[in-house]
């Protein structure tokens, strides 16, 4: 059973026309656990709902559950509870699981903090953690301590407490989340900067291709694959040869991927993606999301016309449903006029496809205001064709495996 959230969060905010219950982050769960499990140190009685006032200012009432209250010598000496996450309407692979917090007494002065099972380690540079450390960001590390000090001041306690987060469910839910790839090893991330998750958060995933970002960009050099997907993914490792280490997922969000590339110091970017997705960057598209925008086929159709085709060929690729299909007209016209869309770079595709990586390119760079190069390989397989934009060898380069090992 999900705790009944408080009448400050019981908001909604309306995402695609729709209504949408907000909820709270593990890093809120951790500090309303952290608090209440200290509370209960401290008096020895049993609290059974804890108040936590979140950095954006809201205040929760969350229920407290799995209470274990340990004596010794008649002196409680160590809490353990459990705060279960509410994402709200929001999908997400943590909501409903327990976060749970041990506190105990401690003869060193000051509050610790570190991760129990389930909770993650960090195995790599770059993150908001130092390497060896437990996954809990900064802000929640904050609003732990700030919970567990309250308690502490409001008793005139003067020793030392020690705090252990831990998620029983986390390291199966880890596998479903970015912290493999982030090199987060053993758990999820405790995390959240608000305390408070809005349904279908974009920030939060900008977020996370950020921190990925970074972290490449500290470990693995200046230059940077990014892929929207699984298909994009599986082509610059499988097509290109593109290093494991030097790739990352943006989603749909190009514009923003330039952005941190920027902000992080990276050299070059190298986009690579299936034509569907890329072809919008040819208008200026930053967010190839289809409730962004969607005008592939006018874009494709205004390429082929300044490619040389006529009205009645932009039509029929006005008329098309998906990028593979209008690439197929443009392949059928070539094979009609004796033409090998494949081998003969003077053909209508061909021509077609330069105008729109030209296109791409500018954008692309403007985005980046000149501060880091940026180009771009865009493919289809079901045509088993692929264009790319002029630097694009060269960035190829940088983020293969080894510089012989693809051909754009």
């Amino acid at each position: 059973m999900k705790a009944e959230p408080a009448a400050e969060i019981s908001k909604f905010v309306t995402v695609n026309q729709k209504k949408m219950r907000y909820g709270y982050t593990t890093g809120s769960c951790a500090a309303a656990a952290a608090g209440a499990a200290a509370a209960m140190l401290l008096s020895g009685e049993p609290v059974e709902t804890s108040l936590l006032v979140t950095p954006n200012g809201i205040t929760l009432h969350l229920a407290v559950e799995n209470i274990r209250i340990i004596r010794h010598e008649g002196q409680v000496t160590e809490v353990s509870c459990a705060v279960r996450k509410d994402a709200g309407d929001d999908i997400d692979a943590t909501d409903g699981i327990l976060i749970c917090a041990d506190v105990s007494t401690s003869e060193t002065s000051g509050i610790r903090i570190d991760g129990g099972k389930g909770v993650g380690r960090v195995t790599k540079a770059g993150l908001d953690q130092p390497v060896g450390s437990a996954a809990i960001n900064s802000v929640p590390r904050q609003m732990i301590r700030n919970a567990v000090q309250k308690v502490i001041d409001d008793a005139g306690y003067k020793g030392g407490v020690d705090v252990v987060i831990s998620v029983p469910e986390g390291e199966q839910i880890a596998s479903k989340t970015f912290n493999p790839r982030l090199g987060i090893e053993g758990g999820i991330s405790i995390l959240g900067t608000s305390g408070i998750v809005y349904p279908m958060s974009r920030r939060a995933l900008v977020d996370t291709i950020r921190v990925e970002m970074r972290m490449r960009r500290v470990n693995n050099g200046p230059y940077l694959c990014l892929t929207p997907g699984n298909y994009g993914e599986r082509y610059a490792l499988d097509r290109l040869g593109v290093d494991p280490d030097r790739e990352t997922q943006c989603s749909n969000f190009i514009g923003e991927s330039i952005d941190a590339a920027v902000e992080y110091g990276f050299e070059g970017i190298l986009f690579v993606s299936h034509f569907g997705k890329f072809v919008k960057v040819a208008g200026g598209i930053m967010n190839t999301h289809s409730h962004e925008a969607d005008c592939r086929m006018e874009l494709m159709a205004a390429a082929a016309l300044r490619a040389g085709a006529d009205a009645d060929l932009a039509r029929r690729i006005l008329d098309c449903n998906t990028t593979d299909d209008a690439l197929n007209v443009l392949i059928s016209l070539d094979r009609s006029r004796g033409t090998d869309p494949y081998k003969d770079k003077n053909c209508i595709i061909c021509r077609t496809l330069h105008q729109l990586m030209e296109k791409a390119s500018g954008y692309l760079n403007f985005r980046s205001g000149g501060k880091v190069k940026a180009g771009a390989i865009a493919f289809s397989s079901a045509c088993e064709i692929s264009a790319a934009t002029e630097n694009a060898g060269e960035l190829l380069s940088h983020v293969q495996k080894t510089c012989s090992d693809a051909d754009v």
